[in-house]
């Protein structure tokens, strides 16, 4: 293999990872998957590095030298799906060594699988509101509320994220929104309990895998990314607190 095929091969790898990471895979995950691509096609050592807003590696081999390229990692969506699929993709990629063409153009199919329609993803927004407004002891009017505002964040998180605003801004209009329309739910009587209606919505926003996903990768060694992971999701549930007090006080 010379160095032009290297470059590709890596190239593809990197890639791979960087779908991994983006989609909640652990760094674990992402940095052993490269190593193996990567050793797979003939590179004689692969030192990966990886943090959840960057990717490092450098292969070395006595055909081609060594390579290096860094990733720039932005945006994380929770898709187990997408990382069940690239999961199976290294899988092939180490048992049957495809060329670098093959491995792009199902990368690509991965990435334009069809995802849940908008409806569809109303709909879970609205059960999942819903449904914890009365595990924590909400009665019906309060799950009904609670399923409506949950649709109503839904439309609201998808115009916001439009213009590409922060992460943390968006959480914050999110929360303070869900909190100003609970406690207008219970005063206009749809609703009952505004603190169980908004904690309904609050499980939408809650950064719970990050969380855990923090906790195995300190566990598992890689400390820096598992601090950084932590004080995110941290500072993301402090932001949620945060817009739905900030409601509360207005109408308070």
């Amino acid at each position: 293999m010379n160095r032009r095929e290297a470059e590709e091969y890596l190239y593809c790898a990197m890639s791979i990872g960087e779908q991994l990471l983006v989609s909640g895979a652990e760094v674990g995950r992402v940095e052993d998957t490269i190593r193996r691509i990567c050793l797979a096609y003939g590179a004689e050592r692969a030192d990966v590095f990886s943090i959840t807003s960057s990717i490092v590696t450098t292969i070395y081999g006595t055909d081609f030298g060594v390579c290096t390229q860094t990733r720039r990692v932005s945006g994380m969506v929770n898709d187990l799906d997408r990382v069940d699929q690239l999961n199976q993709l290294s899988r092939e990629i180490c048992q049957e060594k495809p060329t670098h063409e093959e491995i792009k153009e199902k990368l690509i199919q991965i990435q334009n699988r069809p995802h849940y329609s908008f409806g569809m993803q109303l709909l879970i927004y609205a059960l999942v509101s819903g449904s914890f407004s009365v595990f924590f002891g909400g009665d019906w009017k309060d799950m009904a509320a609670s399923a409506i505002i949950g649709v109503l964040l839904k439309f609201i998180e998808a115009f916001v994220k439009k213009g590409s605003v922060n992460s943390l801004i968006t959480a914050l209009i999110c929360s303070t929104v869900g909190g100003f329309l609970a406690n207008l739910a219970v005063y206009s009587g749809i609703g009952d309990h505004a603190d169980l209606i908004s904690i309904g919505n609050i499980m939408l926003l809650i950064p719970g895998i990050a969380f855990t996903n923090s906790l195995r990768d300190m566990f598992s060694g890689d400390t820096i990314t598992g601090l950084i992971r932590f004080m995110e999701s941290i500072l993301l549930a402090l932001v949620i607190a945060l817009g739905f007090t900030f409601a509360g006080f207005i109408l308070g």
